[in-house]
């Protein structure tokens, strides 16, 4: 039963990553019939410990002692958590208490804690996407998935950036007191009461375009229209190039297919208009060259990780989708 939790500081904490456990877990919320936990936030380096805005500082009486109590152990992400080298003795407790049953959850770069601990090895995990290469390679050992929200390898559960961070404490919630006490959490702090840990992270990353772009033009024809069906050699004839010489030199400078690129981009412009318009899904599937609902759903599922309805409503509510 989860009952007692911490939450682990080390010098740099980012303030918000801190205050999404801080409200999921750190408020008493007894009297509206929910379960109180005991929760304290411990240092791991001294009493008074620096955040990454400016002038603002934290202080805690509690250290490292704290969490052989605890049932869950949670690390904020902070500065320089990519590269800075960790305290032994926190490692130690960490692997301590994952031995003997408690959990541990990483928000975004506080999962580099869990590697330097050797506890991400031969298991899955993620992190904010930026830095996704970084925890690869700092944990060779680990599988890092680099688009999930949050990855539940019970006893060790990593989130991405920010938001994700509140969807693994909801998470946590959910599995041990069930989805009515998550759900009330959640309309308290009006956020979705449910994101799936496998939905994609809703990050807009085009395709890379070389600072050598001989097909940049057609680029930006291929962006006005989206909603076109085009060939290689449509393409080709208006780039003044063989098909094959401009199947080659679109690789070569946006590092996919001309086939992949205008669909990510057909992707990208759904999303856009799903969070901003009114229009349904049909509409959209027009606009975007889709040319049905069902050809929409199927692609944007592919690349997203969620329907068209579902993400219209996390971005803009029940009532738009």
């Amino acid at each position: 039963m989860l009952k007692n939790v911490a939450a682990v500081l080390l010098d740099g904490v980012h303030p918000f990553e801190l205050g999404v456990i801080c409200e999921v877990f750190g408020i008493d919320r007894s009297d509206e019939g929910l379960p109180p936990y005991d929760f304290a936030v411990v240092s791991a380096e001294g009493p008074h410990l620096g955040t990454h805005v400016g002038g603002l500082t934290v202080s805690t009486p509690y250290g490292l002692e704290r969490l052989e109590e605890a049932d869950l152990i949670a690390i904020p992400a902070g500065s320089d958590y990519t590269t800075r080298a960790y305290p032994p003795e926190l490692l130690d407790a960490l692997v301590r208490a994952v031995d003997r049953g408690t959990r541990v959850l990483s928000v975004c770069t506080g999962v580099f804690v869990l590697g330097a601990a050797g506890l991400l090895d031969g298991r899955r995990c993620t992190v904010h996407w930026m830095h996704a290469e970084d925890l690869a390679v700092r944990n060779p050992r680990a599988i890092v998935e680099p688009d999930v929200l949050y990855v539940d390898e019970d006893p060790v559960i990593t989130s991405a950036g920010t938001a994700a961070g509140i969807d693994a404490c909801l998470h946590i919630v959910r599995k041990e007191q069930g989805p009515e006490v998550a759900n009330r959490i959640a309309r308290r702090m009006v956020v979705p009461p449910h994101r799936d840990g496998g939905q994609a992270q809703f990050i807009e990353r085009p395709l890379p375009r070389s600072q050598c772009d001989t097909v940049g033009e057609v680029l930006v024809w291929m962006e006005r229209h989206l909603d076109q069906d085009v060939t290689v050699e449509q393409l080709a004839e208006l780039a003044h190039m063989s098909p094959r010489t401009f199947a080659r030199r679109f690789q070569q400078e946006t590092g996919t297919t001309p086939y992949r690129w205008i669909l990510r981009q057909r992707v990208l412009l759904a999303q856009r208009l799903l969070e901003a318009t009114d229009e349904t899904v049909d509409a959209i599937a027009g606009r975007t060259g889709f040319g049905n609902a069902a050809a929409l759903r199927h692609q944007f599922v592919r690349a997203v990780g969620t329907t068209p309805n579902a993400y219209r409503r996390t971005f803009r509510g029940t009532e738009a989708a």
